[in-house]
């Protein structure tokens, strides 16, 4: 059974789809989600959804071993699901192409610290795009960067409102970032 551990900072829906979709697997299981926020509305899905939860601080994620030796004992790979903070160059070594985020955007466009969010979407309405998407990539030291293994586009109309925009992103997230883990895993333990 490989185990993911899910890094969020908000409200948490799509670490809730991502729990759904893996309560019925065999062979991969959400097992924790973690958060910076002790106010993140994910801690009440977990309470839900029956999903072992723990709030961490800066100094526990970046400056003790706390959150590391927590993941080196309880996960195979991490999931960031609107996770807003870097992750420390020791987690990224412990876990090598085994942290896996998705950005709302076609990165390497719009990407970068304080691209998230609606951040986003407002650069996106701004530039007069004609389509955005997703992109999930592996983590690196670096915001955005990591190598990208899916993205998914949608064409975006100009009536669109960033609001609009954040629907359409949302669509795509539910829809492929489940299945894109999966294939991860999955790739992982056959190659």
């Amino acid at each position: 059974m490989k185990r993911i551990v899910i890094f969020a900072s908000g409200s948490g829906s799509n670490a809730e789809n991502i729990i759904g979709f893996f309560q019925t697997k065999k062979s991969i299981s959400v097992t924790h989600v973690l958060t910076n926020n002790q106010r993140a509305k994910v801690l009440n899905r977990c309470k839900r959804l029956n999903i072992s939860s723990f709030v961490f601080d800066k100094n526990d994620f970046s400056e003790t071993d706390k959150v590391l030796e927590f993941l080196k004992n309880e996960a195979d790979y991490i999931v960031l699901a609107g996770f807003l903070w870097r992750i420390p160059s020791k987690i990224v070594e412990a876990f090598p192409n085994k942290i896996i985020n998705i950005h709302p955007a076609l990165l390497p466009k719009y990407g970068g610290k304080g691209m998230y969010g609606m951040n986003v979407h407002k650069a996106v309405k701004d530039n007069f795009e004609t389509e955005t998407g997703i992109t999930i990539h592996f983590v690196n030291e670096n915001y955005d960067e990591g190598a990208i293994i899916f993205q998914a586009k949608t064409d975006l109309e100009e009536e669109d409102t960033p609001q609009d925009i954040a629907q359409k992103v949302h669509e795509l997230e539910y829809k492929y970032f489940p299945e894109v883990i999966e294939k991860v895993i999955l790739k992982e333990e056959i190659g």
